[in-house]
């Protein structure tokens, strides 16, 4: 009997994770949208305090909890923190003015969103693959958007695009700093602080109005905050398994999952128009993940025969 080696089980582990943690993300999306009744802000919180036990528990098997959440910077946390809110807040929003799967396709504009914040805020050069990556899912979001931009910038349908696709590029920010932490701060320190800054910021929205969930939306909102918290641990776990350039291609499959749940919970019907500039969007995506990963094999190939230059 053969076995496959350690290396290929690993990684095959870590796509496991990685499909596992889209599944559930996109599940929440689910559970949010449904309850689209609750506000942004109130969505947030439930989303991130009840992640919070689910993180807690993650740390106590895994460390202890003050190790787990010691920092280096709290401000760099905190600027994180922020940014990151403020996507998630504005991705809540967006999922009650859009059908699931077309904000799911406009959140894939943050890998190419990336690719730019990157090299402004980080000096990373902007090599002509990056140009017509961008330049490629930059068309794929105008097909995208194009029928709900044309029946006028006041519309709903407006409001949606401009919430999501805000949401997208602070993802990319918040993607960004934690790029730019690397190496300083621990994986789960960011998933804890994240977490608690979230749950701070999202009672500033109690002034803006917040319901009182039937017990139906509460479930889901519970819901939301439990699976968002397994999704954290499990993409975090990911990670450990595999790079994050073999793992990217698979978070596509949020597209998926999208289009069935959408069709099926919400009875919603992805267009013709929106999947084609989904493939534009995700061609992108995929071309700067692998160029990524080129890259980074390139610099590590240089590194060793530096150092045996050195020897």
């Amino acid at each position: 009997m053969s076995f496959a080696p350690a290396t290929q089980i690993n990684v095959t582990r870590g796509i496991f994770l990685m499909l596992s943690a889209i599944t559930v993300f996109t599940v929440m999306s689910a559970f949010i949208k449904a309850a689209d009744r609750v506000p942004a802000g109130e969505a947030m919180f439930f989303r991130s305090v009840m992640a919070m036990p689910v993180i807690l528990v993650w740390l106590v098997t895994h460390g202890g909890i003050m190790q787990g959440i010691r920092t280096q910077s709290v401000r760099n946390h905190a600027v994180r923190g922020i940014v990151g809110s403020c996507a998630m807040g504005l991705g809540f929003a967006g999922l009650k003015f859009l059908p699931l799967p077309e904000v799911t396709a406009i959140r894939f504009v943050t890998p190419i969103a990336m690719v730019v914040l990157a090299a402004i805020i980080l000096g990373e050069r902007f090599r002509f693959v990056r140009i017509a990556a961008v330049a490629l899912g930059f068309i794929g979001v105008v097909i995208i958007v194009a029928p709900r931009l044309s029946v006028g910038l006041g519309s709903t349908e407006a409001l949606g695009v401009v919430l999501t696709l805000g949401s997208a590029c602070l993802a990319a920010l918040a993607q960004v700093f934690v790029k730019g932490m690397a190496g300083q701060e621990s994986t789960t320190a960011i998933v804890f602080w994240f977490s608690a800054t979230a749950t701070v910021l999202s009672l500033t929205t109690v002034p803006f109005g917040w319901v009182r969930p039937t017990p139906y939306e509460l479930s889901l909102l519970v819901g939301a905050g439990l699976v968002g918290g397994l999704g954290q641990i499990l993409l975090t776990a990911s990670y450990k398994y595999a790079e994050a350039g073999v793992l990217a291609p698979f978070t596509y499959v949020s597209m998926l999952w999208s289009v069935l749940i959408g069709w099926i919970w919400f009875s919603e019907v992805p267009t013709a128009q929106m999947l084609i500039g989904s493939a534009f969007v995700i061609a992108a995506g995929i071309i700067i993940v692998l160029r990524e990963r080129a890259l980074g094999q390139d610099a590590t190939a240089r590194r060793k025969v530096k150092a045996k230059g050195l020897q």
